[in-house]
C-alpha cells in the first residue's frame, strides 16, 4: 500500500512538471507556457496544461507590461534595451501559443509586438551609440574596447545606424594592443644552428590565438614596417641562453635471463595413441644491451617590454632539455625467455646520433609549449 501512495505522489509530481504548473507557481512564465503548450501538442485535452495556459498567459502579459512600465519610468541609460528584451520575450511566448491549435483555442489573440518593436529597436541602438561616444572620449584602450562592443550591439540591432560602422573601426584601432615579436638571435656560438622554424611556429600560433579581429595583434619587424607601425605598444624579445650538447655516451650491460614457461608436449599413453599435456620448463639466455645517449639542454629567456616606457613587464627563463637515446643488443640462448621490451631492443640497430640542428629542434619542443602558455597568459589580459 505504501508503494502505491509513493507511486501516486510521483505521478502527480511528474504531471505537474510536464504540464508547467510548478514553473507557473514559481513565476517562470516562459518555461510554464513552453511545457504546457508542448503537453497540449501531444494531448490537446490535458486539463492541467489547459489551466496553465489559460491562467498563466494573462498573468505573464500583466507582469511583462509592468516590467516595461518600470523600465521606461526609470533612469537606466539602457532602458530601451531592457524594454526590447521584454517585448521579444512576449513575442516568443505568444509564438508558442500561436503554433499549437489547442493553445490558440484558449488564447485566440495572443499579443505580438510588431510596429512598436521597430521603434524600440531604434531607441535601443541609440543607447549603445551614445554610450560608445562617451567611452571614446575617455581615450583609454579599455574604454575603447567597451565602446567597440556597444557599437557591435548597435549595428546588430540596426545594421546601418548613423556612422556606427566607422566608429567601430576607430574603436577597434584604439583598443588594439600591437605587439612586435623580434626574431631570435643565433642560439649558440658553438654550433651552426637555425631558429627560424621556432620563430615561425611561434608567430603562427600567436596569430591563431589572437586573430586580426581580436584586441591583440602580433607583428614581425617586417610586417610592422610594411604597415608603418613605428610605435608598437609592446615588444617581445626571445634569446636562447646556454644551449649546449654533451659528448655522446655509450653504456653496455650484460643480462642473464631466466624464465619459466609452459610447454605443450605429446605424451604416449599406449603403443597407438598419444595425448597433449602441459609442463613448466626453464628457459635461459644471455643478452648484452648497448645504450647510446646524447644530452642537450638550455634556457629561453622571454622578455616583454613596454615600448614607450622602456619598462620590462615580464622577464622569465624557460628551461628545456632533450635526451636522445638508442638501445640495441645481441642475444644468445632460447628466444622464448625474451619479453616484449627485450625483443624491441634486439630489433634496433646501432645508428649515428642526430646532428646539432636536430637535437636543437627536439630541445625546443617542450620549451615551445611552455612559451606559448606563458605568452597567452600574459596577453589574455589585453584582449
Amino acid at each position: 500500500m505504501r508503494k502505491f501512495y509513493v507511486f501516486i505522489l510521483i505521478a502527480i509530481s511528474v504531471a505537474a512538471c510536464t504540464s508547467g504548473r510548478k514553473a507557473l507557481d514559481q513565476g517562470n512564465f516562459r518555461e510554464a507556457i513552453a511545457k504546457a503548450t508542448n503537453r497540449l501538442s501531444q494531448h490537446p485535452d490535458n486539463r492541467k496544461a489547459q489551466d496553465v495556459v489559460a491562467k498563466g498567459y494573462p498573468m505573464a502579459m500583466q507582469f511583462y507590461q509592468e516590467e516595461i512600465d518600470l523600465a521606461l519610468s526609470g533612469n537606466d541609460p539602457f532602458k530601451w534595451n531592457t524594454t526590447l528584451s521584454i517585448m521579444q520575450e512576449v513575442n516568443r511566448i505568444s509564438d508558442q501559443i500561436r503554433q499549437i491549435p489547442a493553445s490558440r483555442r484558449l488564447i485566440p489573440s495572443p499579443k505580438m509586438y510588431t510596429s512598436e518593436l521597430a521603434d524600440v529597436t531604434q531607441r535601443a541602438a541609440e543607447e549603445h551609440y551614445v554610450a560608445a561616444l562617451s567611452l571614446l572620449d575617455l581615450q583609454t584602450k579599455e574604454d575603447a574596447k567597451q565602446a567597440y562592443r556597444h557599437l557591435q550591439r548597435c549595428t546588430t540591432l540596426v545594421p546601418a545606424y548613423k556612422d556606427a560602422v566607422s566608429l567601430m573601426n576607430e574603436a577597434k584601432d584604439r583598443a588594439t594592443t600591437r605587439v612586435v615579436i623580434e626574431p631570435l638571435p643565433a642560439p649558440s656560438m658553438r654550433y651552426e644552428l637555425n631558429a627560424d622554424f621556432f620563430y615561425s611556429e611561434l608567430m603562427n600560433r600567436m596569430n591563431q590565438l589572437y586573430p586580426e579581429q581580436s584586441f591583440v595583434n602580433f607583428y614581425s619587424p617586417e610586417e610592422a614596417e610594411q604597415t608603418q607601425l613605428k610605435y608598437p605598444d609592446l615588444v617581445v624579445k626571445l634569446n636562447f641562453m646556454d644551449f649546449y650538447i654533451e659528448r655522446p655516451k655509450h653504456y653496455e650491460q650484460e643480462r642473464s635471463l631466466k624464465r619459466e614457461i609452459e610447454e605443450v608436449y605429446e605424451k604416449r599413453i599406449s603403443r597407438d595413441s598419444v595425448r597433449t599435456e602441459k609442463r613448466l620448463i626453464t628457459v635461459r639466455g644471455k643478452m648484452k644491451v648497448m645504450t647510446d645517449e646524447v644530452y642537450s639542454a638550455g634556457v629561453v629567456r622571454l622578455d616583454i617590454t613596454d615600448f614607450q616606457a622602456k619598462r620590462s613587464l615580464l622577464n622569465n627563463n624557460i628551461p628545456g632539455e632533450f635526451m636522445w637515446q638508442n638501445q640495441y643488443g645481441i642475444f644468445v640462448g632460447d628466444q622464448r625467455v625474451l619479453n616484449e621490451q627485450e625483443l624491441a631492443i634486439l630489433g634496433n640497430e646501432a645508428v649515428l646520433p642526430p646532428g646539432p640542428q636536430d637535437l636543437f629542434y627536439e630541445f625546443t619542443r617542450p620549451i615551445y609549449s611552455k612559451l606559448v602558455q606563458q605568452m597567452n597568459s600574459f596577453f589574455r589580459r589585453y584582449n
